[in-house]
């Protein structure tokens, strides 16, 4: 079997764990001699590609004459135009205004035939535009290799999906790592919304990482439960090294790591380590990311004066990912809404005592992680109190998880997700 998987980053250059999860996800499809093709806007070259071959969007001619370009914008429709947008135009009228729409987006596409488009990549000020192009290169892309199915990461590769499901006429798998709801509580960006809800329409089967973003996906986008099935993430074992770090601080030490923006609770967690710091002088708390909240974050630590225990790493990626949860005595995640959360399985394959959100997906498939409400600051205080107090519910918390997270391997995983491969190729044929 072979998949054309369209995804938006991959390490060892990651921003979040997207790239973490597709990375896991496609290794164990290799074991599941599954061969796929993992296309993403602008790779370096210095992917590891044992187990995927990656194809870089920004080397591939998007469409050599302007009638097959054409052919696939007027098909996709790209940016869509609701009656709700309109309310007073007559059939004839809104049809018209749909068409002089569609007009104006091909006109902004500025497409140059026969040349390359340059992607970045990454999460700027032009991400929409890059999503967009990256749909109409899809296209070809489609156009040139063999495949079974098609397989879409997040909202950023949805229509890449569906432009390479229009060309080849293959299934499409979505994957929902997050959604509109989680990145941004209920004052969502109405155009990503639209891309998401688009993408699981014309999808075949919808994946998602929990239960918790499956009822979601059912609720908020209208989704028929029957297409949606749950495949929980998995854990990276090249973390499990162990490794010795010389500190450079006696105190103990406790740790968030994750971007510091709404959705992750890092208000949550400084306040939680005001009422610490009430208790127990002997801790400094680390806050390891970067986000749209991190001033604010920082205004906060200095107005409740504890900058003094109080620490911001900034992002943090690869090996000091690993240092840090070797430094770390407790691992913290507050997250408001997680959609499942990779790095509480990632810090207990390194020893760390964790606690989590019931607000996460990962609450579902772990039973030795302490779990609070992410708005309950006491409760969330008192299980990192507990944890730095009192060494045999630290050591039984660490003994058990370590066994728990044993078991969640991404070749699991992928044996679920290559028989969702299956199932649909079934219904198809």
């Amino acid at each position: 079997m072979k998949v054309l998987m369209f995804g938006w980053e991959f390490p060892p250059h990651i921003a979040g764990g997207l790239g973490t999860a597709c990375d896991g996800l496609t290794r164990g499809l290799a074991k599941q001699n599954v061969e796929v093709l993992f296309v993403m806007p602008s790779a370096s070259g210095d992917e590891d590609q044992s187990a995927v071959r990656i194809i870089n969007a920004s080397d591939v001619v998007a469409f050599e004459k302007k009638e097959e370009a054409r052919q696939i914008f007027d098909n996709v429709h790209f940016l869509k135009v609701t009656s709700n947008l309109i309310p007073y135009l007559g059939p004839d009228e809104f049809e018209e205004a749909i068409d002089l729409e569609r007009e104006k987006e091909w006109n902004e596409f500025r497409i140059s035939f026969g040349n390359k488009f340059k992607f970045s990549g990454k999460y700027g000020k032009n991400l929409m535009e890059e999503v967009m192009r990256y749909a109409l290169v899809a296209a070809s892309i489609a156009r040139q290799y063999d495949f079974d199915i098609i397989h879409a990461h997040d909202w950023l590769t949805y229509m890449a999906g569906i432009a390479a499901k229009k060309i080849s006429g293959k299934p499409l798998v979505i994957h929902v790592h997050a959604t509109e709801f989680d990145r941004s509580g209920e004052n969502i960006n109405t155009q990503v919304y639209e891309l998401e809800k688009r993408g699981m329409d014309q999808a075949d089967r919808v994946i998602a990482v929990s239960n918790l973003t499956r009822d979601i996906v059912i609720r908020k986008y209208h989704i028929a439960p029957e297409k949606v099935v749950t495949v929980h993430n998995a854990v990276d074992f090249k973390t499990a090294e162990s490794r010795e770090i010389e500190r450079g601080v006696p105190e103990k030490i406790v740790t968030f790591l994750g971007r510091i923006t709404y959705q992750k609770g890092p208000e949550y967690f400084i306040e939680a380590a005001y009422k610490v710091l009430q208790k127990c002088k002997n801790v400094r708390f680390v806050m390891a990311g970067s986000g749209d909240m991190f001033n604010r974050s920082v205004r906060r630590v200095a107005k409740l004066g504890i900058s003094s225990h109080f620490h911001f790493t900034g992002f943090l990626q690869g090996e000091d990912v690993k240092n840090m949860f070797a430094y770390s005595d407790v691992y913290v995640m507050p997250s408001v809404s997680e959609p499942f959360g990779i790095s509480p399985l990632e810090a207990m394959r390194a020893n760390v005592p964790t606690i989590i959100s019931k607000q996460s997906g990962v609450a579902e498939v772990l039973n030795h992680a302490i779990k609070v409400d992410f708005w309950d600051v006491n409760a969330l205080a008192d299980a990192i109190f507990g944890l730095l107090n009192y060494p045999a519910l630290s050591r039984m918390t660490v003994r058990c998880g370590l066994e728990e997270v044993n078991a969640m391997k991404w070749d699991n995983a992928a044996l679920k997700v290559k028989n969702i491969y299956e199932s649909v190729l079934n219904e198809k044929s």
